[in-house]
């Protein structure tokens, strides 16, 4: 190599090597981090006597809101996915098989249609009281007690309930991985199995727990649909209110950063606790046998493992499929295939934009591993982490600048009026997909690209091929599978996304989610059903994915 390529330079205690990729990935990761960057540089506008106010009048009921809903879920999330997990791996008992595969199925609705679902099953003139007064002749609210859908206790339930299965497949993977030699050992010193559940699988599943627990609690921080329909103060409500509610940008940014230095803490704690304890296996590894589980206690794990299924999958969809075909002429109307239109182009173009930056940025790290590209893609993998109401904030805050200032020249210069070029087009609003499920593409396209051995590249070189041929020719057809997997879970994240959508989107291009999110706001969720039942379908698929990885899984242990 000649010219730029060979130039060389200490960026780090070693060599690295400026050329066209690793140019192009740094460009990427810089352009992935802006709108967060935006949002910390608010901290330094002054945004007058707005932010004094919010910080004494809303801003602590957002941050105990937060907190508790946090905790609530969190909690909640562990117990049942955890527990489940342990039962499904370690134990023999009818359905189990199932249940295994079952347990996922959760991940097909987003939380706020469980919210709209269950507010319509369980409110005062729900179909579940109105019951209850017919069979035991109560006539108002002054003669039984009902649990309040519509509070911090039924946010963290239905929140839960869609997001325990994060915790449950990393947790089963550990159990999986988990060595005969070592439980057998406990055993050996007089523990029964549930104190070697308690002291020696579970704190070895510790970092598989941790890691998704931090995913539960920023997916509890990304949620905007429930908690606004249930009126529990978060930051994500607290940030639309302000934009849209006072329309103060600069106080609805400072409060993203806030919420942002929340999701960077719950990195750091998690990367934390991994880092501070570590724990190992020793001796040959050896699948443990299972825990034949009969008469009761079978009963017990079974009612474990359906309950979280029923409640988490079965009644939200049941009870979205009976309203949506009681008419189906009005349920599959006109406007249901525009909205589906709407969603399927900007699902599909998200998808399409997010594998192929994914390609990019992990060949080039392949092609050269040094701490900068590290850096860089990692740094812009960050964004799944940042709720979609921040990512807003920060991309409308810059666009809606270079609009203003454009439309000021394009007047003072020619008089004319530009309006919205970039705030509130399709191009922004996939950006702002971009930057939220860029890791979920990139994790997906690295593991597979890694199971691709180093000495075919050096073969292709061999043989004349540049480093682009060689990722079109050689390793895109190797990863085929693995594209393909990328683009499905980054098109169903994009269908159900509802924050960044309902900020962002074009005037009068509504999509799937924010149809549902406003009929239910209205109180028709009947007319809402359809679209529900929509992205609860589309939903399924990754489950699907992971079901056969499952059965992979099984099937390799088997053999």
């Amino acid at each position: 190599m000649t010219g730029f390529n060979a130039r060389r330079f200490r960026l780090f205690p070693r060599q690295v090597a400026i050329d066209s990729w690793t140019l192009l990935v740094l460009a990427i990761a810089l352009l992935i981090l802006a709108p967060i960057l935006v949002v910390f540089s608010s901290v330094f506008v002054d945004s007058g006597a707005v932010w004094q106010h919010l910080l004494t009048t809303v801003l602590p009921d957002y941050v105990a809101s937060s907190l508790g809903l946090m905790l609530g879920v969190g909690l909640c999330s562990a117990v049942i996915g955890v527990g489940t997990a342990w039962l499904v791996t370690a134990c023999r008992f009818p359905g189990q098989p199932l249940f295994e595969w079952g347990l996922l199925l959760p991940l097909a609705a987003p939380a706020y249609i469980l919210a709209y679902v269950y507010t319509e099953l369980l409110e005062f003139y729900g179909p579940v009281q109105t019951r209850l007064r017919l069979i035991f002749g109560w006539s108002s609210v002054n003669d039984y007690w009902f649990p309040a859908i519509r509070s911090m206790g039924g946010a963290i339930v239905v929140i839960s309930l869609v997001l325990y299965p994060y915790i449950y497949l990393l947790a089963r993977v550990a159990f999986l991985e988990q060595s005969v030699c070592t439980l057998e050992a406990s055993r050996s010193l007089g523990c029964n199995p549930w104190k070697s559940f308690g002291r020696v699988a579970l704190p070895l599943a510790r970092p598989a727990i941790v890691a998704g627990l931090a995913l539960v609690l920023m997916e509890t921080l990304n949620d905007f649909g429930t908690v606004q329909y249930f009126a529990v103060n978060t930051f994500s409500v607290g940030i639309y209110r302000t934009w849209f509610g006072m329309g103060e940008r600069i106080a609805a940014s400072q409060l993203s950063a806030v919420l942002l230095l929340f999701v960077l803490l719950l990195l750091g704690l998690e990367r934390g606790s991994r880092r501070q304890t570590q724990y190992y296996q020793t001796g040959r590894y050896q699948r443990a046998a299972a825990f034949e589980l009969r008469g009761w206690r079978a009963s017990l794990a079974c009612l474990c493992c359906l309950l979280p299924i029923v409640l988490g999958f079965l009644i939200p969809a049941g009870r979205l499929l009976m309203m949506a075909t009681a008419d189906v002429t009005q349920s599959f109307s006109q406007r249901f295939w525009e909205l589906s239109r709407h969603s399927l182009i900007l699902a599909t173009v998200a998808a399409g934009v997010a594998v192929s930056i994914a390609v990019v940025m992990a060949y080039g790290l392949r092609l050269r591993p040094s701490l900068a590209m590290q850096l860089a893609v990692r740094t812009a993998s960050v964004g799944y982490a940042v709720p979609g109401a921040v990512i807003a904030v920060g991309i409308l805050f810059p666009l809606g600048a270079i609009d203003n200032a454009l439309d000021a020249g394009m007047r003072s210069s020619f008089g004319i009026s530009t309006g919205l070029l970039l705030s509130g087009t399709i191009t922004a609003l996939v950006f702002a997909y971009l930057v939220r499920f860029l890791a979920v593409s990139h994790n997906t396209v690295e593991s597979s690209l890694s199971r691709i051995k180093p000495n075919l590249d050096e073969a292709a070189r061999s043989l004349g091929c540049s480093s682009t041929r060689t990722l079109l020719k050689i390793h895109a057809p190797l990863i085929s599978s693995g594209l393909l997997t990328a683009a499905i879970l980054v098109f169903v994240d994009v269908m159900k996304e509802l924050p960044a959508t309902l900020i962002m989107r074009p005037f009068n291009f509504d999509t799937l989610a924010v149809e549902v999110y406003r009929l239910a706001s209205d109180e028709r969720l009947g007319e809402a059903a359809a679209p529900a039942l929509a992205i609860v379908a589309v939903g399924i698929i990754p489950v699907i994915l992971l079901s056969r990885q499952i059965s992979r899984t099984r099937t390799e242990e088997n053999n």
